[in-house]
């Protein structure tokens, strides 16, 4: 089969199109012969050595397919000839995947496989980062960096959907304008956010910000946020946070969190729970994912250099 193989830590060349042997699937796991991959921030973290990973390693967190071959006795809902997802789990850049039968979700009619994809890691992301993260309500007021992303588009309308009010970031007319048109109240751009967000909530800074950037925006983004209010940080596309002096966060009694999807599909259960609020959600019209760009397996290096060089907008997937 082919797959995308890392045999050492680096920027986007290192991604390899190779062939390698179908996988062997173990105890209680499962082969899928994948249709679309995902393509996300985490999987540059794997590839560039931030978020270390035994090598060699096929990246891939999420992904749907047709469930080929199951090891052992099937979870309840899954069969042989369906068409399943997996989210936070390893090797999607492949043709064939091997996955842990308990990681697999059927997915339901009526939802193509892009826009599943989309839904899993980075509409999962956002109904917890607006439901546990910080529980968003009526009038609740959002910052969202990085708006016109995949997690941000999504997270907005989600936000929208629960009553609250969005301010959203992003870089050019054309992504605001993306924002906007995904239900933002304010698209502004980075240069001196901090201004504008304080002049919106009338000097009272917002009751939570979602930072998927990092270390560019993090110390204006404190300043954003009013008292008891929260920062959520999700993501590094600009770097890690430097270390954070604590007296920051008391002037404000700020409430600071580094949340990770694993802690908040901790079983299956709540996977599953998550995954059909999301998938319900959709079909609603409160979380519609934009495809942003579609590659093929052996273009995956450069999906990962236009993804870093934030010159995309909502989703990027690979199709197999």
């Amino acid at each position: 089969m082919k797959t995308i193989e890392v045999t050492e830590t680096g920027g986007p060349e290192k991604l390899q199109y190779v062939d390698r042997p179908i996988p062997v699937i173990g105890a209680d796991e499962s082969l899928v012969d994948v249709r679309v991959a995902g393509v996300n921030f985490v999987d540059t973290y794997h590839r560039s050595g931030l978020y270390p990973r035994p090598l060699p390693f096929t990246p891939g967190a999420e992904g749907v397919g047709i469930l080929r071959e199951i090891n052992g006795t099937a979870p309840a809902g899954l069969s042989v000839g369906m068409r399943v997802g997996w989210v936070n789990s390893d090797g999607g850049y492949a043709e064939v995947v091997s996955i842990p039968s308990e990681e697999l979700i059927p997915i339901p009619e009526g939802i193509d496989d892009a826009q599943a994809t989309a839904l899993l890691l980075q509409g999962i992301t956002a109904h917890y980062l607006a439901v546990d993260s910080y529980n968003i309500k009526p009038g609740t007021l959002a910052l969202v960096h990085a708006g016109a992303g995949g997690v941000g588009l999504l997270l907005t309308q989600f936000i929208k959907s629960l009553g609250g009010i969005v301010i959203a970031t992003a870089s050019t007319d054309a992504k605001r304008d993306l924002c906007l048109e995904n239900g933002a109240d304010l698209a502004i751009e980075y240069s001196g956010f901090k201004e504008r967000v304080m002049e919106f909530s009338n000097g009272g800074g917002v009751h939570v910000v979602y930072d998927g950037i990092g270390r560019t925006t993090f110390e204006e983004s404190l300043a954003c946020v009013r008292p008891r209010g929260s920062l959520v940080i999700y993501g590094y596309s600009s770097g890690p946070v430097p270390p954070v002096d604590l007296p920051k966060l008391t002037a404000g009694s700020i409430f600071l969190s580094r949340p990770t999807l694993k802690h908040f599909t901790a079983n299956r259960e709540e996977l599953l729970w998550r995954a059909n609020e999301v998938f319900t959600a959709h079909l609603k019209g409160h979380m519609n994912a934009r495809i942003g760009g579609r590659y093929a397996l052996e273009n995956a290096s450069q999906a990962h250099q236009d993804l870093e060089a934030r010159a995309t907008t909502g989703k990027l997937v690979l199709e197999i």
